[in-house]
């Protein structure tokens, strides 16, 4: 996700969204802070306290503006540092709103308690405002010091129909949307790398997303994955973030030199026994009135052969299966990154854009499988979608 085109409205949506909340939670505080400055006794801590208040406006909003591409590249900031001010302002967003409106209902409750009110009672009132604004906090330390790099295993049997005896129980591995940037370092993508180099597939593939900007360390996340082996190799297909980077054919190239084969528009056939296992991929895919979803991908399909798709996007997969892919492997969501479980219902920002955010999904013969993924993007942590390692089983229906 990040830096939306396209079908990536989800993330310039989410961004505009945020911009708007922040700019009227910051309004207020500014306003709160101003009215406060103009108890002090001098004028010269009055300006000061001012100054100040503006300041901390203007730093907060161009912080957030960084998590606009066109913004972080027009800044010179674009790289780790657009990445870890943005993520600071965002995090900013959710304590701050949380304050404010903490803030605002203790204020409006103690303005209808009388005088008399039990002391007992305005300090009760006092200790749940004060738990309830250091709940952000809390949850955002979790989710970054805990949940981010709690890299689980996902086994899962796809029932195919007509799937050849011989690729009855394939196993293929899926990584996706790793981001090694500022939000996850190399030992901890490593420590990702030593669970899924121990699945024994036979077939890996990576959908995308291996970085999250410029600057970010390419080489070593390729040098990581280098070490994952498979029976018939390793595949890939580009993310979005390899195309904002503008390291499609560095990532390409590296990964070649290293084994693994990025599929750009091309098919590989792979043979298991008497059967074949069709395996393709393209490029981020983007939808526009001129350049519909996988155009001309319909003709790598190889009839009688088990054909699977690789594409970062999952937005592509009712074409993918009116073109006749049996299985299309897809990230890009992050399962949402923050998924909150209200009565027994799941909420995450990804479900306001596309119906394909985590898990299989099934359209008459065909089937795709969005996996949640490994990094973070926006800021530095999961709540409720924790990093995935995916082991898929083929199966005959």
């Amino acid at each position: 996700m990040e830096y939306g085109d396209g079908s990536a409205g989800l993330s310039q949506t989410v961004n505009w969204l945020g911009l708007a909340a922040l700019l009227l939670v910051q309004s207020w505080i500014s306003w709160t802070l101003l009215r406060a400055a103009g108890r002090f006794a001098s004028a010269q801590e009055r300006w000061a306290a001012r100054a100040a208040a503006c300041l901390l406006f203007a730093a907060v909003m161009f912080c957030y503006g960084l998590a606009f591409f066109s913004v972080a590249r027009r800044s010179g900031l674009l790289g780790p540092v657009s990445t870890l001010l943005a993520a600071a302002a965002r995090a900013y967003l959710v304590v701050a709103t949380v304050a404010a409106v903490v803030y605002a209902a203790r204020s409006a409750i103690r303005k209808r308690l009388d005088a008399d009110t039990d002391l007992h009672r305005r300090r009760a009132l006092n200790l749940a405002a004060n738990l309830a604004m250091a709940g952000p906090f809390a949850v955002l330390a979790y989710g970054s010091l805990v949940e981010r790099t709690d890299f689980r295993v996902r086994e899962l049997d796809v029932p195919l129909p007509g799937l050849p005896p011989d690729l009855d129980g394939l196993r293929i591995l899926q990584l996706s949307d790793i981001h090694l940037s500022p939000f996850l370092s190399e030992a901890e993508l490593a420590r990702a790398i030593d669970i899924a180099a121990g699945l024994g597939p036979h077939v890996a593939v990576i959908t995308g997303d291996l970085i999250s900007s410029p600057g970010d360390p390419l080489d070593a996340c390729i040098r990581q994955l280098a070490r994952i082996r498979a029976d018939a190799g390793v595949f890939g297909c580009m993310g979005n973030h390899e195309r904002y980077a503008h390291v499609e054919d560095h990532t390409a190239r590296a990964a070649a030199a290293v084994g693994i084969r990025f599929l750009r528009g091309h098919a590989q056939p792979l043979r298991f026994g008497g059967a074949v296992l069709n395996l393709a991929g393209v490029d981020y895919q983007t939808q526009t009135g001129r350049d519909p979803y996988l155009r001309n991908a319909g003709a790598l399909v190889v009839p009688g052969a088990c054909n699977v798709l690789l594409s970062h996007n999952p937005d592509v997969f009712p074409v993918a299966a009116a073109q006749g892919w049996n299985l299309t492997f897809s990230g890009h969501t992050h399962g949402g990154q923050v998924t909150v479980e209200i009565l027994d219902q799941s909420l995450n920002p990804a479900r306001f854009f596309t119906p394909y955010v985590h898990g299989l999904y099934r359209l008459g013969a065909s089937a795709v499988y969005v996996t949640r993924g490994i990094g973070a993007i926006g800021f530095p942590a999961r709540i409720g979608a924790p990093p995935e390692i995916t082991l898929l089983r083929l199966r005959k229906a």
